[in-house]
């Protein structure tokens, strides 16, 4: 009874509510056909059959998948077989000669549109009496289960009824033959029960009951044992607990100070840079007659250098700073933060001929708007940068509203990135290729990966996106209280 029970459970829920679902579809996929058709009629517009196209082969798939959940029901397949051969009928007869004729710019009669229609009409009730049937043997079939299920109930209860009374029947059998026995043995367990491990389990008793209560007692031994084990695993895992707990206080203590020798190691660099930047200048200035090209020559590679050397600590110190400086936590219009990175990248922009597509709207966010900035300008610059030589870079930006949050893409049409350096180009100061080749300091993926890791998202590659590169990151709605969710 189970196993039918089951069995008639499956195919009403994975088969016959299908079914019914399908049918639903099948019948949606049909009536697009018939108003792509009627729309190109009366306009001419190409447009109208798009949901013709797609409806046939939505039609097809649904109906496919249709046949495959009724093959074991003869009735329900012949109709489905009856609506797509009346639907194919209707396609060859009237729906393809009445738009070829229309695209051939010839004049159709309304006698032609309304057999086409009458055609169509004879599908609907074809359509309507195979959901009549679908709803019938969906509904025996619900009767027969709920039937089954009455019965499977019964029988669970006569059977624990009989259970109960055997119950009854042995202990009252047992009290009588070995009462004052069990009741030592009984009064010796809720002992142990309530914590007197160390109570021993009677063993004179009758010989039926000896071994049991020496089984009992080899329990209460091997308990004893266990528990002390557990103790002694409790204590080990309270005190490796606290190891971890002082181990991970230090790895938070040396990041900070990290941070902190970064930012200051950083901010103290400046100075020195910009007097060597400031004397070279002044040397070339006034000695530029006296030097010789070579003269020349390292000067400009002194300069150089100390300028590269002044930016790569610049973003060292927005680096340090992102968590730490720029917190301001509170609701961001995205909108806002790409507009602004967009003015600052408008030379770039401009100047590359690059074509930035954008969603109508983008969601609002809890967070710092100036990190939310650096986030867009650096995706966006970096889509810019190493954009390919053959073609102005196009930088599509899309957002997606998910279960946990947003899902945000930059992609765009450049040189992409290998799928095995998906994660090495969020490290700080990795380089995919040479300086001579793309500018930059390699900090600039590595900062965005924090600043996304801070807002509580998550950044990666999509290594399934083949016509450049697309990055794509997370971030936390904003929940009806107004926190990120």
């Amino acid at each position: 009874m189970l196993d039918r029970t089951s069995r008639l459970s499956d195919e009403v829920i994975l088969r016959i509510s299908p079914a019914r679902i399908e049918a639903a579809q099948l019948q949606s996929s049909l009536i697009d056909q018939e108003t792509g058709v009627r729309g190109f009629l009366l306009t001419g517009n190409q447009e109208f059959l798009q949901p013709y196209t797609k409806g046939v082969t939505a039609e097809r798939r649904t109906a496919d998948r249709i046949a495959a959940l009724v093959a074991d029901r003869p009735e329900l397949a012949g109709e489905l077989k009856t609506v797509r051969e009346a639907a194919a009928a209707w396609r060859s007869e009237h729906a393809e000669p009445l738009t070829a004729d229309k695209r051939a710019g010839k004049d159709i009669s309304a006698s032609r549109i309304e057999a086409g229609k009458r055609a169509f009409d004879d599908i609907r009730a074809l359509l309507d009496r195979q959901n009549v049937l679908i709803t019938q043997a969906r509904e025996r079939g619900q009767a027969e289960l709920e039937r089954l299920e009455r019965v499977r109930n019964w029988a669970f209860a006569a059977m624990l009824a009989l259970f109960l009374l055997a119950g009854v029947a042995m202990a009252v059998l047992l009290r009588r033959s070995i009462g004052r026995p069990l009741d030592e043995l009984r009064e010796a367990a809720r002992d142990i029960a309530a914590g007197d491990f160390g109570r021993a389990i009677p063993v004179r008793c009758p010989a039926d009951i000896r071994e049991v209560a020496r089984d009992v007692d080899s329990m209460r031994t091997t308990i004893v044992h266990a528990l002390e084990d557990s103790r002694r695993q409790h204590v080990l895992l309270r005190d490796q607990a606290a190891d971890l707990d002082a181990q991970a206080e230090e790895l938070r203590r040396s990041n900070a100070e990290l941070e902190q020798f970064a930012y200051v190691a950083s901010h103290d660099l400046q100075e020195p840079l910009r007097k060597i930047a400031t004397f070279c200048q002044l040397l070339q200035k006034r000695y530029g007659e006296v030097l010789d090209e070579r003269g020349a020559q390292y000067i400009h590679f002194a300069v150089d250098g100390a300028t590269r050397m002044q930016v790569l600590i610049n973003d060292l110190l927005t680096f340090s700073r992102v968590g730490r400086l720029y917190d301001d936590r509170k609701p961001v219009e995205l909108d806002e933060a790409l507009d602004k990175a967009l003015v600052d990248l408008s030379a770039v922009i401009e100047e590359t001929g690059a074509e930035v597509e954008r969603p109508d709207r983008l969601p609002s966010v809890t967070g710092d708007p100036t990190m939310l900035g650096m986030l867009w300008q650096n995706l966006i610059g970096n889509a810019l940068k190493f954009r390919a030589p053959d073609r102005a870079p196009r930088v599509t930006i899309a957002c997606v509203r998910e279960e946990t949050g947003w899902l945000f893409s930059v992609s765009d049409n450049g040189i992409g990135v290998d799928a095995e350096f998906a994660d090495k180009i969020f490290v700080i100061f990795q380089r995919l290729h040479s300086r001579e080749s793309y500018g930059g300091t390699g900090i600039g993926l590595a900062m965005c990966k924090k600043i996304v890791e801070n807002h509580g998202g998550t950044i990666w590659l999509d290594t399934g996106y083949t016509e450049g590169a697309r990055i794509s990151f997370t971030l936390p709605a904003v929940t009806e209280e107004g926190a990120s969710a």
